[in-house]
């Protein structure tokens, strides 16, 4: 008789074949760390990050067993007992049992004071493997568990122990790092203040979509807060592959080809997560200051190039650095991202290609040196093939009202005209989102960048030296939008205010007859 296989369940009967179901069962985790000293996404994700990424780091490694025994391989796990998520998280874990069995406090002992400083530590074995010194990078932040009591952990561990990758059904449901994306879209919302570390994702799809990275090249962020370029990139590139991909071609992605850099203490473990979450074995991440140099942890970033064939990044909107920070720049300001449009630009490679966000006064200052400066280097050691001007509103709900660009430029310039689209008067609000349908015509007409099939309504071409006329002041002016045109004489304007006032009038006098 065949063996019945059980439904994947979310650990109270209920099965996960719906996106809303494993949504619901990620949710009901939150909502018990939210009452357990975790009041907000910026408190909470974090403390789910790394717990979810014990959970999928044990049934991963479980598989890998699996596959090596079935060839004969040899396998060593990353974690021994006591230590694997199976032995002290599982509901039916030996440790967990000996804990809970054991004297009061006993879990919370062992979490805090053993297996925490354990998992802290893998990263100074001489012989600690790549996946070690992320586990001991992602425990980085993590002093003790916030959870209050060991009752609410307890109820966090068996709820996650059910959510897994194997528990949901890849026909109906979308992947676990999915749903992890939306915890940190909340965490990026506007009030939780981690909207600087969160780039909106339809950014994030048309950016990669427009610079098209393929397998075999690097791709870097030098900022990369939560991940989100560099894990859409790894989901873009996989699928390009198609049935075309091979052995060589998805480890050289999972491995050889992510590398960022990002300096919070917070942010950084969580990047580290996401990547892993979407399939990215080895996360190339650094963690310390990119444009004073200060290091913090380099021992994931130790094979990194020193130039890069694709830059995908978002930088800091309107931060201010030190003297420390300028020192090593050849053009010298405290402006966050204008330092940091220097590095992208030393940093890519030769015929490398970047997509970047950067505000409205980085395109039009020409009142500071140093960003004519950095303008005038990006057109002469680039080709600035296009500016996108994007809608006001699109950084709002991450509680960002800044006016924002996308350039695009390849490494080996100079530029010799510079392609616009515009898409800055398109409405947008919380409950209405940029998406990418805004893009389709920018997407129609960019392999015509710089022609005069490429111009519209919304996009136009100016060349370098107009460019030259105004100091490098790079901010698009649409010179064919139509402006709309109150073409109504004196005499009609006249005639609807009386109407209007009529209508006012009798509306009034209906009102006094009810009193």
């Amino acid at each position: 008789m065949a063996k019945r296989t059980l439904a994947p369940t979310n650990g109270d009967g209920r099965s996960l074949t719906t996106p809303r179901s494993v949504d619901a069962a990620v949710w009901s985790i939150c909502d018990i760390l939210r009452r357990s000293n975790c009041a907000g996404a910026l408190q909470y994700v974090p403390e789910l990050t790394w717990l979810l990424f014990l959970r999928i780091l044990d049934e991963r490694e479980q598989r890998e067993a699996d596959e090596a025994k079935a060839v004969g391989a040899d396998f060593s796990p990353s974690l021994e007992s006591p230590y694997r998520w199976r032995a002290w998280a599982a509901p039916d874990g030996r440790k967990r049992k000996e804990l809970v069995a054991g004297a009061m406090g006993a879990f919370f002992d062992f979490v805090n004071r053993d297996l925490l400083p354990h998992l802290k530590a893998l990263r100074n074995k001489p012989s600690a493997s790549d996946r070690q010194k992320v586990i001991s990078e992602i425990m980085s932040g993590v002093e003790r568990t916030r959870v209050d009591t060991e009752k609410n952990l307890l109820d966090v561990l068996d709820k996650l122990d059910s959510i897994t990758e194997k528990a949901i059904d890849p026909t109906h449901v979308f992947p676990l790092s999915q749903v992890y994306e939306g915890l940190l879209l909340k965490m990026g919302e506007k009030g939780n203040d981690g909207g600087q570390f969160f780039t909106p994702r339809e950014v994030i799809r048309a950016i990669v979509k427009a610079v098209d990275p393929k397998v075999g090249e690097t791709v870097y962020d030098p900022c990369c807060g939560t991940g989100g370029f560099l894990a859409q990139a790894y989901d873009y590139m996989l699928e390009g592959l198609g049935r075309n991909a091979t052995a060589r071609h998805i480890g050289k992605l999972k491995r050889e080809t992510f590398f960022g850099r990002e300096k919070e203490n917070l942010i950084y473990p969580i990047a580290l997560a996401n990547l892993i979450l979407h399939g990215v074995d080895r996360p190339n991440l650094w963690h310390g200051n990119t444009l004073t140099g200060y290091e913090q942890y380099g021992g994931l970033y130790e094979d990194a190039p020193g130039t890069f064939d694709v830059i995908l990044t978002n930088p800091p909107f309107g931060g201010k650095e030190g003297k420390e920070a300028q020192t090593n720049f050849a053009y010298k300001t405290s402006a966050t991202q204008v330092l940091f449009l220097q590095h992208v630009i030393d940093a890519l490679a030769n015929d490398g290609r970047c997509g970047m966000v950067v505000d409205e006064g980085v395109l039009f200052r020409t009142n500071e040196k140093a960003f004519v400066q950095t303008k005038r280097k990006l057109l002469d050691d680039c080709d600035l093939t296009c500016i996108v001007s994007l809608p006001p509103g699109v950084f709002t709900a991450a509680g960002a009202g800044v006016k924002t660009n996308l350039l695009f430029f390849t490494k080996g310039g100079p530029t010799k005209k510079v392609w616009y689209y515009d898409v800055s008067d398109i409405k947008v609000t919380k409950k209405k989102p940029f998406v990418m349908s805004h893009l389709d015509n920018f997407f129609r007409l960019l392999p015509k960048a710089g022609t005069k099939a490429a111009d519209s309504e919304r996009s136009w071409t100016v060349d370098r030296k107009s460019i030259e006329a105004k100091n490098f002041d790079l901010k698009a002016v649409n010179p064919n939008r139509k402006e709309a045109v109150d073409t109504r004489t004196p005499s009609e304007l006249i005639d609807l205010i009386e109407a209007k006032g009529k209508e006012v009038s009798e509306a009034i006098a209906a009102l006094r007859a009810t009193l």
